[in-house]
C-alpha cells in the first residue's frame, strides 16, 4: 500500500538543480500562458481494474508506480530497493512528478536515498503502458514486462521484471474503501523475476531477485493518516499483504486488511481477501533514528489463523529511514525484511519490506506560495506564478493525507 505522497512539489523547474546535483534531461513540459484554476479531476470508483488497459496513467489527482526489490549479485552480496514515481495533477493542469529510490547494500552497510523531480507532460489517459524519465532513472512497464534504471551514489541498476503470477485486485475489484481515510484503486503484480545488472565503481555485476510492484490512484481524502504496510514473498511460493491504516493525530485504528495469494493461482479470482481482523500484527520493539529522533516499531509478527499462518519479520537493517526529503517533510521507514516462521506448524521462510508512515510527529513546514528565485528556472522565464499557486494548493490537497494536520503549518 502507497498513501505516500509528495505534498510540496514546489516550483520543480526552480530545484531540479540543487536537488538532483546536475542539468536535468527536460520531459516535454506544458508552459502554460495564463494562470488557469480549474477542479481537480475526480475518480469514478463504478468500475473495476481492467488489465492491461490500467497500467498506464488515469490523470487521477494522486497516482503512483511502486516497485520494492531483493537482489543477490554474482559476488553473492546482497541488496534490496524501492523505487517510486508519483504522479500528480495541479489546478492549473500541470504534471508534477516525483521519483523516490531507496538502496540498501546489506554487506557494504549503505544505505542510500534520493528523489528527483520533474513536470510530466503528453501523457494519454489510461493507456496499457506507462514510460517515466527523469534525468538518467527511468521506470516503464506494459504488465507483460517492467524495465528499471537508477543510480544511487556508486551504484547503477539497470534491471527487467517480469511478472510469474496474474496481477492481484485488492478487495476483489481493485476498488480498496479505507473508510474516512478515502479510496483508492489498487492492484498489485506479488512476484516478479529481476535479471540485470549492477554498476558500482565502474565494475559491472549481474544481479538476479525477486520484485513486488504496486499501482494506485484515486482522490484520497485530506484526512490525517498514518500505516503500517508489509509486503511478503514466501518461499513456497506464497505471498501476504497486510495494510493497516490509522488516524495520525490519535493513532486510532481506521481501517485494515490482509490479501494473500496462494502458490499456484490462474487469475485475480484466486486470492484470498480477509479483513484485518482476521490478522493480529504487532511490532517486537523500536528503534529511534538517530538524524530525526523520530521512534519507529522495529520487528513485527503476524499471525493469521485461517491461513495457518505465525511469521515474523526482521529488519536487515534498522536505519531504513527516508528523511529530509523536500518534497515530503515527514520522515518515514521503508526497508526489506527476512521472513522466518511456520505455516500448518511446519517451518517456513520469506522475504518482504515494510513500510512505515505516519510516525514523525515533529513540527515540519507545509508547501510554500512563495516560490524561491526565479532566475534558477532554466528555459521558463516569464512564466506566470500559476504553478507556484497550483502547487500550493495541490499541498494543501494532499498535506494532511501524510499527516500535516492541525499541529504543522501548512501556506508558510
Amino acid at each position: 500500500m502507497r498513501i505516500l505522497v509528495p505534498i510540496a512539489l514546489l516550483i520543480l523547474p526552480a530545484l531540479l538543480p540543487a536537488c538532483a546535483g546536475s542539468t536535468p534531461t527536460p520531459l516535454p513540459t506544458p508552459t502554460p500562458t495564463v494562470q488557469t484554476h480549474r477542479p481537480l479531476p475526480t475518480v469514478d470508483y463504478r468500475e473495476p481494474v481492467r488489465l492491461p488497459a490500467d497500467e498506464g496513467a488515469h490523470l487521477a489527482p494522486v497516482e503512483w508506480w511502486y516497485f520494492n526489490g531483493h537482489l543477490e549479485g554474482a559476488n553473492g552480496r546482497e541488496y534490496s530497493f524501492h523505487f517510486v514515481t508519483f504522479l500528480t495533477i495541479a489546478p492549473d493542469g500541470q504534471m508534477p512528478l516525483l521519483l523516490q529510490l531507496s538502496w540498501a547494500d546489506h554487506q557494504k552497510g549503505d544505505f542510500i536515498t534520493v528523489e528527483k523531480p520533474s513536470l510530466a507532460g503528453g501523457l494519454d489517459k489510461r493507456t496499457s503502458r506507462f514510460s517515466f524519465q527523469v534525468e538518467d532513472w527511468s521506470m516503464a512497464g506494459d504488465g507483460s514486462e517492467y524495465r528499471l534504471h537508477f543510480t544511487a551514489g556508486e551504484y547503477s541498476l539497470d534491471l527487467d521484471a517480469l511478472p510469474l503470477k496474474p496481477a492481484v485486485l485488492h478487495h476483489e475489484t481493485g476498488v480498496v474503501d479505507m473508510g474516512k481515510a478515502g479510496k483508492t484503486y489498487y492492484y498489485t503484480r506479488p512476484r516478479l523475476a529481476l535479471t540485470g545488472t549492477l554498476t558500482q565503481d565502474g565494475a559491472a555485476t549481474p544481479v538476479t531477485g525477486l520484485a513486488w510492484m504496486d499501482h494506485q490512484w484515486g482522490d484520497f481524502t485530506v484526512a490525517p493518516i498514518g500505516w503500517d504496510w508489509a509486503s511478503i514473498q514466501l518461499d513456497d511460493g506464497s505471498e501476504l499483504m497486510y495494510a493497516g491504516v490509522w488516524d495520525s493525530s490519535n493513532r486510532e485504528a481506521i481501517a485494515s486488511y490482509v490479501t494473500y495469494v496462494p502458490e499456484t493461482v490462474s487469475g485475480p479470482a484466486d486470492a484470498v481477501h480477509l479483513a484485518g481482523s482476521q490478522a493480529r500484527w504487532s511490532a517486537t520493539g523500536t528503534w529511534t533514528s538517530p538524524g530525526t529522533s523520530v521512534e519507529y516499531p522495529q520487528g513485527w509478527t503476524i499471525a493469521v489463523d485461517s491461513l495457518g499462518l505465525e511469521l515474523e519479520l526482521v529488519p536487515k537493517a534498522p536505519d531504513a529511514e527516508f528523511a529530509n526529503s523536500v518534497y515530503v517533510p515527514p520522515a518515514y521507514w521503508e526497508g526489506a525484511v527476512t521472513v522466518s516462521g511456520t505455516r500448518d506448524g511446519e517451518k517456513i521462510g520469506g522475504k518482504g519490506f515494510v513500510e512505515l508512515v505516519g510516525y514523525d510527529d515533529r513540527e515540519l513546514p507545509g508547501p510554500r506560495r512563495t516560490a524561491p528565485d526565479q532566475s534558477s528556472r532554466p528555459g521558463r522565464a516569464g512564466e506566470s506564478d500559476g504553478f507556484a499557486d497550483a502547487t500550493f494548493q495541490l499541498g494543501l490537497l494532499t498535506g494532511n493525507v501524510f499527516g500535516l494536520n492541525g499541529h504543522r503549518q501548512l501556506g508558510q
